[in-house]
Order: C-alpha cells, then structure tokens, then sequence
C-alpha cells in the first residue's frame, strides 16, 4: 500500500512539475508576445539643417577661436569617475578671454563618450552643470551592477529576457532612465546648450562604429530626435555575454542620403584627393550601413570594441582636414587658431601573479585579457598616432614660416597642412606623478559597483593630472597671451560647422 501511495505521489508530482512547466511555458511565450524593444524611427528625407548634429549646435565660449574636444574612454564606473574629475577639474579652471571671466569647461565644444565614459559624457550633455549637484551620489556611487543584476533575477522579468527582440541591454535602459536620464531622448539632448555629445557603439557584425549623431543615422534613414539618450548608453556599454546586443532598424537607402561632396571626392578617379586612409576606410564603413535591403538590422555592442578611447573620429576628422581641402573651406577649420584634445584614457593594467606560477591561468582569465590586449594596444597607438600628427604639422607651420615651401609648388601640395596649433593633453594613469596613487588606480576593475573612496580618489586624479599637465598649461599660457593682446585685435569666429 505504502509503495502504491509512493508512486501516487511521484507521479502527482511529476504532474505538478509538467503542470508548472508547462505554466511557465506559457508565460514565456506571453513574454515574447508582448516584451518588444523600442524602435527607432525612419526618416522621410536627409536634410543636413535639422537633427542633432555639430553644425546646428550653439557657438559656444568666449575661445571662439579655439575648438575643444573631450575624449572619454571606456572602463565602467572607473571611466566614469575618472571623467567626471575631468570636467569637475575644467569647471574650477578660471580664464579671462575677450575681457571676461569664464571657465575652461565653457570652452568644450564636443564631448566623445565610450562605454563606460558615456554615461558621463550624456549626462553631462543632459544636464549641465546641474550634474556637480548629485552625479556621485546618483550614478558614480551607487551600486549599478548590483541593481542590474537584482532586475536580471527578478521572476517578473524573466519571460521578457527570453523575447527575441527585448534583451539585457534593454532592461539595463530601463534602469539608466529610472536612476540617470529620466526617459531624456536626444531631441531633449538638442534642446541643451551644452557641448556636442558623440556616444558611440559598434556593429557587431562588421566592427565599424556607429555614432548617436544624426548625421550617422541619415546613413541609416533614421530619425535619432526620438531615440532614448538610455539605450545609446547601453549601447556604447553593451558588454558581450554579459549583456545583449542592442538592435537598432536599418532603413538606409530609403532617404535619399548624399554623401557630402567633400567625402566623395577622397575617391573621385579623376580628381583624387591626397589618400588618406582611415578617411577612406571609414567611407567605405558607412556604405555598408546603407544597405538597409539586405541589412534591415543592426546589432549594436560595446564601442571599446572598435575604439576603447573615442579617439578614433577625432583622428579621422585631422586626416580628412589633411586631406581636403575642400572639407576644410567648408567646415569653416580655417578661422581656427588651435584644436585640443583631452585624451581621456582610464584603461587599467592590473598586477597579476601568472608569471610567479608554473600553472598558467585558468580560461576566463585567458579569454578576459585576450580580449582586453588588442584594445589595450590601440589605445596606445590612438594616442601616439595624435602626437604624430601634432608633430608633423608642427613641423610644417616652422617649414611655411621660414618660408622653405614656395619654392617647390609639389612639396608645398604635399605638405598641405591646417594652418593652427594642435594641443594633445594625456589624461591618463600613467601621468599620475605618484607611483602608489598610479598603482592604487590600476587596479580597480572595470564594473559598474566603486566603492566611494574608489569613486573619489578617481576624481581628484583626473584633477591632478589636469593641472600638472605640460600640455594643459601650455593652452593656459596661449590663451592667457590672447587675452593680453585681444584689446587690439577683433575677436576671431569660431567656424560655421
């Protein structure tokens, strides 16, 4: 009898398990049915006037002769802490341009975002200087990753991350909205009148990257106004394997989008601009996005993929001020005195005891720092290639001034250079002048939980090395003689971008 009962019961709870399964079956299936990701918008026609891009921004500052670029890398909350210092450090930097006392952070004219280095770089955009009210407490302290991963094991949740089109990253934008951006959209972001925000991600599919800028997503026939400033953040941070693309409609050919003249003459067979490489390979990037017939989705991941410093747009943009001309009388480059570029860089190099062991370490440390080498290695070659061409066109001004290229009409073709002084300041660990502060801060992880002493000591690093930089204080002395001879000279214009 009692055996009977005993296969009673194990076959009421075989039942009961089916029951259950079969419950949660259907709550999946009800997930997929109902758990969609937002879809970005198409756009009836390209016009150059309108959307979030650099030439509708306001002329910002009073160095309207002067364009500043922030590059912001990635790193989690390390990358953003340590950018944050950054603009905390600008914010508490006095000038006196034209006669008028103003900050150097009024001088920023673009702020490139990576990853973790995004959050700041939107936020900031968002916000202003409202940011220096709560952005330690609201974002840089808290314990996002823990949060994110409470949602991940949440049972509610769960039928919605089994969706095919509503992932990790997804849920990960709700949260951004709920503790950062509060639902912002970049038709939000337009309305501010702050820098020039460039967030960036990459196309899992073809490495390129794709910019949150209107003038990228002309390429892709999309209108980026009504686009969440929340999902290019977890764009630009979407980790593989940890999170999940983000996937955006292509609707590229549908808009009738032109390349600006200036681009399609880099391949113009008869009249050839000087070659200039990445200019070019860029073109060829973003012709592939115009393909919306055989590519109707993009699947975006995490932008240090294809560029861990957000440096690679500002290298391109020299390259193809080199190289056109004509690029260069129409952005209007000309009126400029001087470009700079904080290179933002909070890329880690932890101590590892490996190579005391005999045994070698174990899989996931292999496949971490297998992955994390080659971005390692370009950021490094992003930074020399910036101080390259700061050389070489330092080297062509002195050549212009003392007059060496009027006799050879070929060589002074070549050496068609900008005519304006390039100032590349590192902002970077290495820079730190404290071997044990340097060593502290290499060896912070990249997530997205600081503990608050971490959080602050990141911040008053980037201000450290803001202040003792060569670099930095050259401007400051350049922009100082500016002032003392502006009495006499009219203001320049910053250029109609």
């Amino acid at each position: 009898m009692s055996a009977a009962r005993s296969r009673r019961g194990g076959a009421l709870a075989a039942r009961a398990a089916g029951c259950a399964l079969l419950v949660a079956l259907i709550v999946v299936a009800g997930g997929c049915a109902t758990a969609t990701r937002p879809v970005n918008p198409p756009l009836a026609k390209a016009e150059s006037r309108a959307g979030y891009r650099l030439s509708n921004r306001p002329v910002r500052g009073e160095a309207q002769d002067t364009l500043v670029i922030l590059a912001f890398s990635g790193g989690g909350t390390r990358a953003a802490a340590f950018s944050y210092g950054v603009l905390e450090a600008l914010r508490d930097t006095p000038l006196v341009i034209h006669g008028k006392p103003t900050r150097m952070l009024d001088q920023v004219d673009i702020v490139t975002g990576v990853s973790g280095g995004s959050f700041t770089a939107l936020a900031y955009g968002l916000y202003g200087d409202r940011l220096f009210d709560d952005y330690a407490q609201r974002f840089l302290k808290r314990d996002v990753q823990g949060e994110l991963v409470s949602r991940f094991l949440t049972p509610s949740n769960w039928s919605a991350l089994y969706s095919s089109s509503w992932g990790r990253s997804e849920m990960a934008a709700g949260l951004y909205d709920d503790v950062l951006f509060e639902h912002a959209t970049f038709a939000d972001l337009a309305r501010k009148p702050g820098p020039m925000i460039i967030v960036t991600a990459t196309d899992i599919s073809t490495g390129a990257r794709l910019a949150f800028v209107q003038g990228e997503f002309d390429i892709i026939c999309s209108d980026l106004s009504a686009v969440p400033l929340s999902r290019a953040a977890a764009a630009s941070s979407a980790v593989p394997l940890v999170l999940s693309p983000v996937t955006l409609n292509n609707y590229g050919g549908t808009c009738d989008y032109r390349y600006p003249s200036w681009m399609r003459s880099l391949t113009d067979p008869v009249t050839p601009s000087r070659p200039a490489g990445r200019a070019l390979a860029r073109y060829k990037e973003l012709q592939s996005f115009q393909d919306g017939v055989h590519r109707p989705y993009l699947h975006l991941v995490d932008g240090g993929l294809s560029d861990n410093l957000g440096m690679r747009s500002v290298l391109e943009g020299l390259e193809e001020l080199e190289a056109s001309p004509d690029y260069r009388r129409k952005s209007g480059v000309e009126k400029l005195k001087r470009i700079v570029v904080f290179v933002v860089n909070s890329v880690s190099q932890p101590q590892t005891d490996w190579d005391e062991k005999e045994r070698p370490p174990n899989d996931v440390q292999i496949l971490l720092k297998a992955t994390g080498v080659p971005i390692d290695r370009y950021s490094y070659e992003a930074v020399e290639l910036l101080k390259d061409i700061i050389y070489r066109w330092q080297v062509v001004s002195r050549l212009r001034a003392a007059g060496a290229l009027k006799a050879d009409g070929t060589l002074a073709q070549a050496l068609d250079v900008p005519d304006l002084d390039l100032f590349a300041i590192d902002v970077s660990f290495q820079a730190l002048a404290d071997p044990g502060e340097q060593r502290y801060l290499n060896d912070l992880p990249t997530s997205f939980v600081l503990t608050p002493e971490q959080v602050d000591r990141l911040r008053a690093a980037a201000g450290t090395i803001v202040r003792a930089s060569p670099e930095f204080q050259r401007l400051l002395r350049d922009l100082a003689a500016e002032r003392d001879s502006s009495a006499a000279v009219p203001a320049a214009q910053k250029p109609a971008r």
